[in-house]
């Protein structure tokens, strides 16, 4: 059984026991979160979709923890006129562990 949820803008297929890294979340760790924008859940006798949503459907998960990933470099320049900017960004994420698909 897997089911496709939303979250910060972007689109998970997720199973029992999954580990996802996603954008950051408001709870603290250790708490169990849950998400009800199911877009689609699979059952034994088939494919369930939504119209955007399935209705009673919801996946839970526990917050594992939070972090920040990667540092990326943004650089800007214009040649010839001593136009130079450099910025760097760490995007923040949450870890969670899927516990439980209901729908």
């Amino acid at each position: 059984m897997y089911a496709i949820i939303e979250t910060g803008g972007k689109q998970y297929k997720v199973q029992e026991g999954d580990v996802l890294y996603i954008e950051k979340l408001a709870a603290g760790e250790g708490e169990s979160v849950t998400f009800d924008r199911v877009l689609a859940v699979s059952k034994g006798d088939g494919l369930v979709t939504g119209t955007p949503v399935v209705a009673g459907a919801s996946v839970t998960a526990k917050i594992e923890k939070h972090g920040r990933g990667k540092k990326i470099i943004v650089y800007k320049y214009k040649p010839k006129k001593n136009y130079r900017r450099k910025q760097g960004h760490r995007q923040p994420y949450t870890k969670v562990t899927i516990e439980k698909i209901q729908g």
